[in-house]
Protein backbone atom coordinates (compact mmCIF):
# COMPACT_ATOMS: atom_id res chain seq x y z
CA UNK A 1 0.00 0.00 0.00
CA UNK A 2 1.50 3.46 -1.02
CA UNK A 3 2.42 5.17 1.96
CA UNK A 4 0.54 9.01 -0.19
CA UNK A 5 -2.73 9.74 0.91
CA UNK A 6 -5.57 9.52 -1.74
CA UNK A 7 -7.41 12.43 -2.70
CA UNK A 8 -10.25 12.70 -5.32
CA UNK A 9 -8.26 12.26 -8.06
CA UNK A 10 -6.55 8.88 -7.33
CA UNK A 11 -7.66 6.41 -9.23
CA UNK A 12 -9.57 3.22 -7.24
CA UNK A 13 -10.86 0.20 -8.43
CA UNK A 14 -12.12 -3.56 -7.23
CA UNK A 15 -8.95 -5.40 -6.17
CA UNK A 16 -10.20 -9.29 -6.55
CA UNK A 17 -7.32 -9.77 -5.33
CA UNK A 18 -7.98 -8.42 -1.77
CA UNK A 19 -11.13 -10.51 -1.94
CA UNK A 20 -8.96 -13.77 -2.55
CA UNK A 21 -6.68 -13.03 0.57
CA UNK A 22 -8.92 -11.85 2.75
CA UNK A 23 -10.98 -15.39 2.05
CA UNK A 24 -14.61 -13.93 1.01
CA UNK A 25 -15.88 -15.79 -1.16
CA UNK A 26 -16.84 -13.85 -3.76
CA UNK A 27 -18.57 -15.86 -6.15
CA UNK A 28 -20.84 -16.43 -3.89
CA UNK A 29 -21.36 -12.37 -3.72
CA UNK A 30 -21.05 -11.72 -7.07
CA UNK A 31 -23.46 -14.30 -7.91
CA UNK A 32 -26.24 -12.58 -6.16
CA UNK A 33 -25.59 -9.55 -8.26
CA UNK A 34 -26.44 -11.22 -11.38
CA UNK A 35 -29.90 -10.41 -13.10
CA UNK A 36 -32.58 -13.11 -12.67
CA UNK A 37 -32.11 -14.67 -16.05
CA UNK A 38 -28.14 -15.06 -15.24
CA UNK A 39 -28.87 -16.21 -11.99
CA UNK A 40 -30.79 -18.79 -13.22
CA UNK A 41 -27.93 -19.77 -16.18
CA UNK A 42 -25.05 -20.58 -13.84
CA UNK A 43 -27.20 -21.98 -10.77
CA UNK A 44 -25.51 -25.03 -11.42
CA UNK A 45 -22.39 -23.89 -12.84
CA UNK A 46 -19.41 -24.69 -11.22
CA UNK A 47 -17.02 -21.73 -9.52
CA UNK A 48 -13.75 -20.81 -11.24
CA UNK A 49 -14.85 -20.81 -14.89
CA UNK A 50 -12.52 -19.17 -16.27
CA UNK A 51 -12.52 -17.22 -19.92
CA UNK A 52 -10.58 -15.46 -22.58
CA UNK A 53 -11.44 -11.93 -22.85
CA UNK A 54 -10.35 -9.23 -25.35
CA UNK A 55 -10.37 -6.12 -24.25
CA UNK A 56 -11.75 -4.01 -26.78
CA UNK A 57 -9.62 -1.21 -26.32
CA UNK A 58 -6.24 -2.36 -25.86
CA UNK A 59 -6.83 -5.56 -27.55
CA UNK A 60 -5.33 -7.16 -24.51
CA UNK A 61 -6.58 -10.77 -23.52
CA UNK A 62 -7.19 -11.66 -20.13
CA UNK A 63 -8.77 -14.36 -18.27
CA UNK A 64 -11.84 -13.43 -16.49
CA UNK A 65 -13.84 -15.87 -14.28
CA UNK A 66 -16.76 -16.51 -16.27
CA UNK A 67 -19.33 -15.04 -13.65
CA UNK A 68 -17.27 -11.89 -13.15
CA UNK A 69 -17.71 -11.41 -16.93
CA UNK A 70 -20.88 -12.35 -17.28
CA UNK A 71 -21.71 -9.31 -14.51
CA UNK A 72 -19.51 -6.72 -16.36
CA UNK A 73 -20.60 -7.57 -19.56
CA UNK A 74 -24.23 -7.70 -19.35
CA UNK A 75 -25.89 -7.54 -15.62
CA UNK A 76 -24.33 -4.36 -14.80
CA UNK A 77 -25.35 -2.78 -17.50
CA UNK A 78 -28.88 -3.11 -16.61
CA UNK A 79 -30.92 0.34 -15.91
CA UNK A 80 -31.82 -1.40 -12.56
CA UNK A 81 -28.47 -2.54 -11.62
CA UNK A 82 -27.57 0.39 -9.31
CA UNK A 83 -30.22 2.88 -8.01
CA UNK A 84 -30.47 6.33 -6.51
CA UNK A 85 -31.45 4.82 -3.13
CA UNK A 86 -28.18 2.29 -2.78
CA UNK A 87 -25.74 2.54 -0.03
CA UNK A 88 -22.97 4.39 -1.07
CA UNK A 89 -20.08 1.33 -0.53
CA UNK A 90 -22.53 -0.83 -2.63
CA UNK A 91 -23.31 1.92 -5.18
CA UNK A 92 -19.81 2.34 -5.79
CA UNK A 93 -18.82 -1.12 -6.16
CA UNK A 94 -21.59 -1.18 -8.71
CA UNK A 95 -19.94 1.20 -10.93
CA UNK A 96 -16.73 -0.50 -10.79
CA UNK A 97 -18.83 -3.99 -12.46
CA UNK A 98 -20.59 -1.41 -14.77
CA UNK A 99 -17.32 0.14 -15.78
CA UNK A 100 -15.76 -3.22 -16.29
CA UNK A 101 -13.65 -1.99 -13.29
CA UNK A 102 -11.60 0.48 -15.51
CA UNK A 103 -9.79 2.69 -12.22
CA UNK A 104 -11.67 5.61 -11.49
CA UNK A 105 -11.35 8.57 -9.24
CA UNK A 106 -13.39 9.87 -6.65
CA UNK A 107 -14.10 12.99 -8.84
CA UNK A 108 -15.00 10.11 -11.77
CA UNK A 109 -17.23 8.44 -9.37
CA UNK A 110 -18.88 11.55 -7.86
CA UNK A 111 -20.11 12.09 -11.43
CA UNK A 112 -21.53 8.57 -12.13
CA UNK A 113 -23.38 8.77 -8.95
CA UNK A 114 -24.37 11.82 -8.39
CA UNK A 115 -22.54 12.02 -5.29
CA UNK A 116 -20.31 13.92 -3.29
CA UNK A 117 -16.67 13.08 -4.33
CA UNK A 118 -15.13 14.14 -0.70
CA UNK A 119 -17.68 11.42 0.84
CA UNK A 120 -16.98 8.75 -1.52
CA UNK A 121 -13.08 9.56 -0.96
CA UNK A 122 -13.34 9.13 2.93
CA UNK A 123 -15.45 6.16 2.40
CA UNK A 124 -13.23 4.26 0.15
CA UNK A 125 -10.04 5.56 1.74
CA UNK A 126 -9.96 4.80 5.44
CA UNK A 127 -8.40 2.32 6.69
CA UNK A 128 -10.85 -0.54 6.26
CA UNK A 129 -11.16 -2.18 2.82
CA UNK A 130 -14.85 -2.36 1.57
CA UNK A 131 -15.78 -4.84 -0.95
CA UNK A 132 -11.97 -4.76 -1.91
CA UNK A 133 -12.28 -1.01 -3.00
CA UNK A 134 -9.09 0.01 -3.01
CA UNK A 135 -6.09 2.74 -4.83
CA UNK A 136 -5.24 1.34 -7.83
CA UNK A 137 -1.42 0.73 -8.23
CA UNK A 138 0.06 0.01 -11.27
CA UNK A 139 2.82 -2.49 -11.33
CA UNK A 140 6.03 -0.03 -11.27
CA UNK A 141 9.34 -2.05 -12.05
CA UNK A 142 11.25 -2.17 -9.19
CA UNK A 143 14.82 -0.20 -9.43
CA UNK A 144 16.46 -3.57 -6.83
CA UNK A 145 15.11 -6.50 -9.02
CA UNK A 146 13.63 -4.72 -12.89
CA UNK A 147 10.58 -6.52 -12.36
Amino acid sequence: MSLLKPNTKTPFHIDFAWWKKNERDWHVFLRSLLCPEHQETFAEAEEGGIIDWIDPKTAEVKQLDGIQHTLISHCALLPEFCEPRTALVEAVFRAFLANGNVPMSAEDLSKKLERPAETILRTISGLRVYRGLRPYQQNIPSAETGE
